[in-house]
Formats: C-alpha cells, structure tokens, sequence
C-alpha cells in the first residue's frame, strides 16, 4: 500500500474488486495513515478501528455497493451511526448513545464503506472554524496553525491529508464547502431534499443544512450522491430526481456555458486580496475552456439577507438545545454548553413566531431572485471565502467578550440580545460571506480547488447552479480537474 495516499475512493474500490489489495490491508492502511496524521491535525474524535478490523476481515457481509471495503470516517455531526457515541462537539450530550443511524449514514453504510472514526466539528455545526471546547481545535494540514473550516473540519483535515479517500459532511451555511476550500477539497453542497435528513427530522435549519461529502476527486462525490440521493419516506418534500446517474456527467461534455462571476462579497463588505485572484483565475480558465464569461451578480437586499438567515440559525440553536436535553434525559444548562452556544439559543428564544416567519419569507423572495438570475447564467463563480483561513484561536472569545456573555445569561434582556444578533449579521460573515445565499435558497453549490496563493494555501472557489441542477455542476467540475489536477500538490501534513 506504499501509493495508498494517491488513489481515491473508487480506485480503491477497484483494487479490491480485482484482488490487488485485500479488505483488511486497506484498512489497516487507512489506520497508519490516520494515526500518522492525527497528532498534528487533532481531527478524529472517536476510533472505531477494532470493528473497522472485523468488517474487513469477513468483507463478504458487507454490500455489495460501489465503495465495497473503502475506509471511511463520520462527522460527529449531521447524522447519528446506531451504538456509538454522538455528541454535536457538545459536553451536554458526552454520553449520548443513539440506538439508531440517521438515514444518511444508513445510505452511506450501504455503499459497502467501512467506518473507520468520527471526526471533529464545532459545537452544533455553528462555526466555520472548528475549535470545539470539547475536543480542542482540529488543525489544517496546510498550515497547522490555521483553520481546516468548519463544521466539516476534521473531515476535511483527514481527506486533505491523504489519510482517508473521502469523509461525511454537513453544510448549512458553507460547511463543507468553506472547509473544502481551506483544504483544497472537492465539496458540493446539494439542493435541498436531494439528500435525506430523517427519520429524526424533516428538515434542519429551516431546510438549509444538506448532508454530503468531501473528497479530493469530482466522481468519488459523483458516485457517492448517486447511492445517497433520493426521497426518504414522511420527507415533507423531494426534488426532481436527476436525469441519469452523476457519475455519468464526471466527464460528459459541459458545452458551452454562460456563466457570471463576481470578484465581490455577497454578505460581506471586504474580500481579501487572493482570493480576488481565485476568481480571476478561474474565469481565464473558463474562458480557455470556451465558455461565456461575464461579471454579474444576483441582486439583493444585503441587509435583510443577513439578519433572514442568523434569525433562522439562532431559532435553530434554541431547538438544538432543547434536543440535546430530551436526547441525554436531563435539563439543559448553560453549563453543558459553549458560551457563545448558549447566547445564541438564548437569542432564539427571544425571537418571535413573527420573526422566523419574516425570515423564512425573505430567504424564499431570495430564491426567486436566484431563479431569475439562472434564466439568464448556467452558472455563478464566486470566491468561496474573502479572506484566508483564520489562525488557530484567532476568532475565540476574548476575556471580555466573556464576561458580557456571562452577564447575558444572567440579564437576557430582548433589547440586548437584539444588539447581539444585529452585530453578529454585520461582523461574523465576513470571512465566510458567499456560501450562505445557497443554503437559504436550497440551490446547489460546489467548491472547486483551482487556486493556491504565494504561501502555498488553497483558495477555493465556488460555483451555484440552478435548483436541482448537480448535473451542470458534476460536469463542469470534471472539466475543470481534468484542465487543472489539483490532487498533484499535497499539504506538508500528509499520509
């Protein structure tokens, strides 16, 4: 297994089928490498190598699916696996057990993965960094003193770091793509109800989060969609089911394409200089390749965007404690969670029926704009980030900062919580200001890793389709990883 780190997840699954490697070389490969790994990264949370051993050595139970014996690992986020432990990075659920798989881990299981660990993410998904008190920050393996992202940032440690072929993710505000971007990752966030979130649920974050992967080649999440996508039983709804198999547009002519570029910050007022340069260069490609390139944007109110979609995550953030406390059996205090957790419930609670439903009006009104504008451009290119990977700790609460937290619990006064929620919608998205609008609308969206700057750090960019349209995505992706490899570059940290 000395090329181990270079084969992605349908190569190792050839190789298996063929003979060329057997099931528990695999795996005991895909432990090394983790275990080479993890001290620098902080990325795995829980292992489960002992049963990952057992499954690989009777292979012949498992199903018969397309990644059949491939080393695998799970967010502890997004999706609860029956019998382990699940905890949202939150210390009030440390001894939470479901008895149950979430049927986006069912799905997965039944492409014939073997579950290897549990990854690292922050506490309920919240941040786009991922320092959770609870387990400690996971690190990128680009620069290990910076941010992989989040939630899906000890996923994307692992993926980028050659230790696993692919990860499961979760994005409900760019949380597989803004980690797929600091890793220089293959991430797609999907329309919304192409991906199951039951049975626990029918839909999360008001329908903005969509479960997925993160991998570091366009058909291994081309393939893994196909076994995963689908309607589930009691959804509230379905999207249009794609025309034929994804795995069959990884490589199919895109055509010529129009599509709209934007140099600019959706949610944001700056964009760091670099990832200005993404963009630049990702369209001198698209140009290359014989697609239309014009600069436009969708049109929006900024402002109502941004407060739409933090009065949906703060409303979110109360049910999510409020689950927490009924999943462990006991009352939810402000102890068992982070502070800034705890606030941001607080907020929710505050909120009105009224609130949330100006909010949910807002974010629809916003997906008509999007429609428009796709009547116009196949698609729209955008920096993924404005700004580079944060430092590690760089975005933690300072001692002050803290100690107001702490008076709010005591004093949760509406008005001051209001200020709270308005500073939070005009400072907290400017790193992470263009992944949003997608999650709100349920259009899909993609990273794409094209771009590195002068320090060596990838800087993604982002492509948005029409609702229900992976296929154009899937197949411009190929046409861009076939134009510029990015597997060809490894992170100093690697398997």
């Amino acid at each position: 297994m000395d090329n181990y780190a270079d084969i992605d997840a349908i190569g190792l699954a050839e190789r298996l089928r063929t003979g060329a490697i057997g099931p528990r070389e695999l795996i005991d490969a895909a432990i090394a490498a983790i275990e080479r790994v993890n001290p620098a990264l902080n990325a795995i949370v829980h292992r489960m190598y002992e049963k990952a051993r057992a499954s690989a050595d009777d292979a012949r139970k498992l199903p018969e699916g397309p990644f059949r014996g491939v080393p695998f690992v799970l967010k502890d986020l997004d999706g609860a696996l029956a019998g382990e432990p699940y905890t949202m990075s939150s210390r009030h659920l440390e001894r939470y057990v479901p008895e149950h798989d979430a049927e986006i881990v069912a799905r997965i299981k039944r492409t014939g993965v073997i579950i290897v660990a549990k990854t690292n993410a922050p506490e309920f998904g919240i941040l786009g960094v991922t320092e959770p008190e609870l387990r400690g920050a996971t690190c990128n393996p680009w620069d290990i003193g910076r941010t992989p992202g989040g939630s899906s940032g000890g996923t994307a440690a692992l993926v980028a770091s050659r230790a696993v072929p692919m990860g499961h993710g979760g994005d409900g505000g760019g949380s597989i793509r803004v980690p797929a971007s600091a890793c220089a990752l293959f991430g797609l966030k999907t329309t919304r109800g192409r991906n199951p979130v039951g049975p626990d649920h029918g839909e999360l974050w008001g329908g903005y989060v969509q479960p997925g992967v993160l991998t570091r080649s366009v058909r291994d999440c081309a393939a893994m969609l196909d076994a995963t996508q689908g309607p589930e039983p009691g959804a509230p709804y379905e999207v249009r089911p794609p025309a034929r198999p994804y795995l069959e547009e990884v490589g199919a002519p895109a055509g010529r394409l129009r599509i709209a570029f934007s140099k600019g910050s959706l949610y944001g007022k700056t964009i760091h200089a670099d990832c200005v340069d993404a963009v630049e260069s990702a369209a001198k490609v698209l140009t290359e390749l014989g697609h239309e390139v014009v600069e436009a944007a969708p049109s929006f109110d900024r402002d109502e965007a941004v407060a739409a979609y933090f009065v949906q995550v703060a409303t979110s953030t109360a049910a999510a404690i409020d689950e927490a406390a009924r999943l462990a059996g006991r009352r939810a205090t402000p102890r068992g969670f982070e502070a800034s957790t705890w606030l941001l419930g607080q907020i929710g609670r505050k909120l009105t029926a009224l609130d949330l439903e100006r909010s949910r009006a807002t974010s629809m009104q916003l997906g008509r704009r999007l429609a428009a504008f796709f009547g116009t451009y196949d698609l729209f290119l955008c920096a993924t980030l404005a700004d580079l990977p944060a430092k590690i700790g760089e975005l933690a609460l300072k001692p002050a900062e803290r100690l107001g937290l702490a008076a709010l619990r005591v004093f949760p006064a509406k008005g001051l919580l209001d200020r709270v929620l308005a500073d939070l919608g005009a400072k907290n998205l400017e790193r992470t200001p263009n992944t949003m609008m997608f999650n709100q609308t349920g259009y899909p969206a993609m990273n794409v890793p094209l771009h590195w700057n002068g320090q060596g750090l990838p800087v993604g960019v982002q492509f948005a389709a029409r609702f229900g349209d992976e296929a154009t995505l899937f197949r411009l992706a190929a046409q861009l990883e076939a134009a510029r490899p990015w597997t060809v570059r490894k992170p100093p940290v690697h398997a």
